[in-house]
């Protein structure tokens, strides 16, 4: 018999958040499978989680480079389960990274080859390392990012552990169609590949638009009202990064967007409380999240974008 614990999703009820969880047990012999659901307020799920690991010893080291805002996220989701070590670039933000508790170090990854950056001193401790700092460059920019990646890839070191790349659904072509992981291959991708020829067990995880929280596409200017969207919540990053943690997942391409592609329209209305009356279009740029769902039995909390305002 095996068994497995996942959250699928969550509510707020009189000022309090809560999670369901899914319990999933196999019959090994059969595949046979049944599920049982509980409701837990978050803030005691959490607890409950930090003390169980805390208690048996099973805290492990997790370094986020680039703490900026969803390193943030991604540090507040783990340090339940993870001591985290995290690069800042100004030692304000280290205070505060220290205020939380975390291990802060202070490195810039300029665009020209920095001869004093070295090996991070605390990878060696490493379980984990989670890399937020885009590598990739402005679309249409005619920099170099040849000498700012490898300053990254000085600081690295040797590290041996599991590796993350928070890259980008940028890197597929702007065609109206559905992509798959396979449409542009890594090796094939600069800004992935470069990561991976030093390091092969380099995870990367090519995050649609980030939203969540304060982002909301209400706030921003927008054009193209019809056009369908490739999203992602934050909590949903954060929830695969912690699925492949658990798995020790190794060289896996992922695109991590949410599967239900409304227009931009259609999120601002619903944003906004009003109706939406328009036809949504048929035909677009669309990345799929299949394999994700697929290979990590994967189910997203915010699955829509018309409705990351309700978290």
């Amino acid at each position: 018999m095996q068994w497995s614990v996942s959250r699928t999703s969550s509510f707020t009820n009189y000022g309090s958040r809560y999670i369901f969880l899914r319990f999933s047990t196999k019959n090994t012999r059969t595949d046979d499978k049944h599920y049982y659901y509980i409701i837990i307020e978050e803030q005691t799920f959490w607890e409950l989680i930090g003390n169980f690991s805390r208690s048996n010893k099973t805290m492990k080291n997790l370094g986020i480079i680039g703490y900026g805002w969803l390193g943030s996220h991604i540090a507040e989701r783990l340090s339940n389960l993870y001591t985290i070590f995290a690069t800042t670039t100004t030692p304000a933000k280290a205070e505060e990274l220290s205020a939380k508790g975390y291990h802060p170090t202070l490195v810039r990854f300029p665009d020209a080859l920095d001869s004093n950056i070295r090996a991070w001193e605390v990878a060696k401790d490493l379980d984990a390392i989670i890399i937020c700092v885009p590598f990739s460059g402005l679309r249409g920019a005619q920099v170099s990012m040849t000498e700012k990646r490898q300053n990254l890839l000085n600081f690295l070191g040797d590290f041996k552990g599991q590796l993350f790349l928070m890259s980008s659904t940028g890197v597929y072509p702007q065609t109206e169609k559905e992509f798959l992981e396979d449409d542009q291959p890594a090796q094939e991708v600069e800004s992935e590949n470069f990561l991976l020829q030093q390091f092969p067990q380099t995870n990367i995880l090519r995050l649609a638009g980030l939203m969540g929280g304060d982002r909301l596409l209400k706030h921003y200017n927008i054009s193209g009202l019809d056009q369908l969207v490739n999203h992602i919540h934050y909590a949903d990053i954060c929830s695969v990064v912690e699925k492949m943690l658990d798995n020790h997942s190794e060289s896996k391409v992922y695109n991590v967007v949410a599967p239900i592609h409304p227009s931009k329209e259609e999120i601002i209305n619903a944003q906004k409380g009003l109706p939406y009356s328009g036809q949504r279009a048929e035909n677009g740029r669309t990345i799929s999240p299949n394999l994700l769902i697929k290979e990590l039995d994967f189910e997203f909390q915010y699955p829509d974008p018309r409705y990351f305002h309700l978290d």
